[in-house]
C-alpha cells in the first residue's frame, strides 16, 4: 500500500520518516482507514549497517510504509548529516502507544515471534497492562519458509487488525514485505525483542537511562554477550561521518 507522504531523510541508503510519536500514530490511524497492511519498521544503527551488506533487508526497510528511526545512534547520525530527527525515538514505545490505541478502539492483535512460550507470556502481560485489548492469536517465530503459508492463514483467520512480528532483523522485515499482499491485517509492525520484554524475560533500562540515550549501555551491562553487536554503534557513527565528508567533496 502507499502511505501518506511525509518528510524523509536518508542515512547510508536507508530512508527514514522524520516523524514524532504523534505523527507516527496518525499514520497508523490512516492505515486502519485505508486497509493494509501498512508495514512499519524501526531500524536502529545495527539494522542500517546490516542493510549495507544485505540487499533484501535494505529493500524491505525502504519498502515499508512507515520507517520509524530507533535509537540514539540514528538520532546522532541525523545530526551529523544536518537533518535532525525529533529527538530519541524507540520502536518499543511506539508499539506500546499502538497497543494502548488498540485497547481503546477495540482492535485485535496477533503476536508472532520469540521462542516457544514467549508470545503467550507477552499476551498475558499485554492483557494486564491494556485492559480490554483483544489478543487474536499467538505463534512463536521458529518456522522456516515452507511454513509461512500456514502461519499467514492462521493470522488471517484470527481476524487480527494488528500484527506484531518479533523475529529480529532481517527475518521480520523481509517476512512482512514479502507477504504484505497476502496478509489481511491493517498493520504489520516489526518489534524485534519486544515480546521478550513484555513477557518479562528481558528488562528495559531505567527511564533515566532511556532519556539520556544510554539504553545501549544498560543492555551491554546486563547482557555482556551483546558486545559484538554493540560494537556496531561506533563503527556506524564513523561511517556516517566519512559518508558526509565524501558527499561534501562531490
Amino acid at each position: 500500500m502507499t502511505s501518506p507522504s511525509t518528510q524523509k531523510i536518508k542515512i547510508m541508503g536507508i530512508l527514514l520518516d522524520r516523524v514524532d510519536y504523534d505523527r507516527a500514530l496518525q499514520k497508523i490511524e490512516d492505515f486502519l482507514k485505508t486497509g493494509g497492511p501498512g508495514v512499519i519498521v524501526t531500524p536502529n544503527a545495527e539494522i542500517i549497517m546490516a542493510a549495507r551488506k544485505n540487499e533484501k533487508l535494505k529493500e524491505a526497510v525502504n519498502g515499508a510504509d512507515l520507517c520509524f528511526p530507533d535509537g540514539i545512534g540514528v538520532v546522532l547520525a541525523a545530526r551529523i548529516i544536518g537533518k535532525s530527527l525529533y529527538g530519541r525515538t524507540a520502536g518499543f514505545d511506539l508499539m506500546t502507544q499502538m497497543l494502548d490505541m488498540a485497547a481503546r478502539r477495540n482492535l485485535s492483535v496477533f503476536l508472532l515471534g520469540g521462542k516457544p512460550g514467549v508470545a503467550e507470556e507477552a499476551a498475558g502481560s499485554i492483557k494486564v497492562k491494556f485492559p480490554g485489548i483483544k489478543i487474536a492469536g499467538t505463534h512463536h517465530g521458529y518456522f522456516d519458509e515452507n511454513g509461512e503459508g500456514q502461519i499467514i492463514d492462521m493470522i488471517n483467520k484470527s481476524g487480527a487488525h494488528i500484527l506484531l512480528v518479533a523475529m529480529g532483523a532481517p527475518k521480520q522485515e523481509i517476512f512482512m514485505i514479502k507477504n504484505r499482499n497476502k496478509l489481511h491485517c491493517s498493520i504489520a509492525m516489526g518489534v524485534g525483542g519486544s515480546l521478550d520484554v513484555l513477557a518479562g524475560r528481558v528488562h528495559r533500562a531505567p527511564v533515566f537511562m532511556q532519556k539520556a540515550g544510554l539504553e545501549w549501555l544498560y543492555r551491554l551491562v546486563t547482557q555482556p554477550t551483546r558486545i559484538k553487536r554493540m560494537s556496531v554503534l561506533p563503527l556506524f557513527i564513523i561511517d556516517v561521518i566519512l559518508d558526509r565528508l565524501r558527499q561534501n567533496k562531490l
